[in-house]
């Protein structure tokens, strides 16, 4: 999912960068291919995994100029984390706040989908922040209200890249996550609870089909009670458990029945980066404490498995080409280990 924009970006790649040099939209050294076959490093270094989601994301807003879900919108949830100080987070916080208040009033948005995405990646930055809403951030929110449909759904994008990319229920979820997650009770104001109150509905005649729409009702309501039930919450922590490999981790491909374009096997028994990260994370939020064995097994896949580059490598669920589940999966894995105060570890 791509999300173009208009302002001129004058950026040149830079030379490769020290390990403890800032990365900046003028110096960011291109990243690389997302390769299965990258060794592992010796050793789990948030140095690197931060210097590999600060150069993917200014590589992709030069070579794109655009946003998309599993790179710079992942970004910005996942950077402030680790610090909003450095130069490239407020870079491509800056780029994403000029498509909404620069490119929309003269063009629209390209999709309601980047309505979504952009609102829901402002309101996270914002809540890992500054703990306020944004002027900018509640232009987007208030958008999304203008894109929802009377069924209170959301056209989302089908390019039939999944989880994130191929039906209009991971839509709903992420706009119900953006207004759960934006500070300042934005989801108490009258126009948010209208459009919460036609999500529910949407969510009544359109239960969860897989296990990724399951996990994403779960996370939706670590923020709002209503969309969740008790038992629903608990029934969904018992079935995700299950799905952890016995090294530890989880396999994106387990999320649900994804048909893949180059008709190769999807890898069900292979544990990833986005699999395990979203999992570790998605079940803290739900409660799960860290001390469950779960959870010690899940960070000590991702301590394991992290590679030279400071990326964790998730396989494409569509075709093996550019497996950019990768970038994704290395901000869920970096938002994991935040959430179990293990960055530093």
């Amino acid at each position: 999912m791509r999300f173009v924009f208009s302002v001129a970006l004058a950026l040149v790649a830079g030379q490769t960068l020290r390990a403890d040099e800032p990365v900046t939209l003028a110096n960011f050294t291109p990243p690389g291919d997302n390769r299965k076959d990258e060794p592992l490093i010796q050793r789990f270094s948030l140095v690197k995994a931060t210097h590999f989601l600060d150069n993917a994301s200014a590589d992709w807003l030069k070579q794109k100029a655009c946003f998309s879900c599993h790179t710079n919108y992942a970004f910005l949830y996942a950077r402030p984390l680790v610090s909003s100080k450095d130069p490239v987070h407020g870079e491509v916080r800056q780029a994403l706040e000029e498509l909404v208040t620069e490119r929309w009033p003269k063009k629209g948005p390209r999709w309601d989908a980047e309505v979504i995405a952009s609102a829901a990646a402002l309101a996270f930055n914002d809540a890992n922040t500054t703990g306020k809403l944004h002027p900018v951030t509640k232009i987007a929110l208030d958008r999304m209200w203008t894109v929802q449909r009377k069924d209170g759904g959301i056209s989302w994008l089908k390019c039939a890249w999944p989880p994130m990319e191929s039906d209009d229920h991971y839509g709903v979820t992420l706009a119900a996550l953006a207004v759960g997650v934006a500070p300042q009770q934005y989801a108490e104001i009258p126009q948010a609870k209208k459009g919460l109150a036609g999500m529910l509905y949407y969510f009544k005649a359109n239960r969860p089909t897989d296990l990724h729409h399951k996990a994403m009702m779960l996370w939706v309501s670590t923020y709002l009670k209503d969309f969740w039930s008790e038992k629903e919450q608990q029934d969904t922590i018992r079935q995700w458990k299950k799905l952890q490999l016995p090294d530890g981790g989880w396999s994106s491909a387990n999320f649900g029945a994804y048909k893949r374009a180059d008709k190769s096997e999807q890898q069900y028994g292979t544990s990833d980066g986005y699999g395990t990260g979203f999992s570790i994370y998605v079940l803290r939020r739900a409660g799960v404490p860290i001390s469950d064995q779960v959870i010690q097994k899940g960070l000590a896949w991702l301590k394991r498995n992290q590679r030279e580059s400071g990326r964790w490598f998730t396989r494409s669920l569509y075709r093996d080409n550019r497996h950019y589940l990768t970038h994704v999966g290395t901000a869920f894995a970096v938002m994991a280990l935040a959430e179990c105060g293990a960055l530093q570890k």
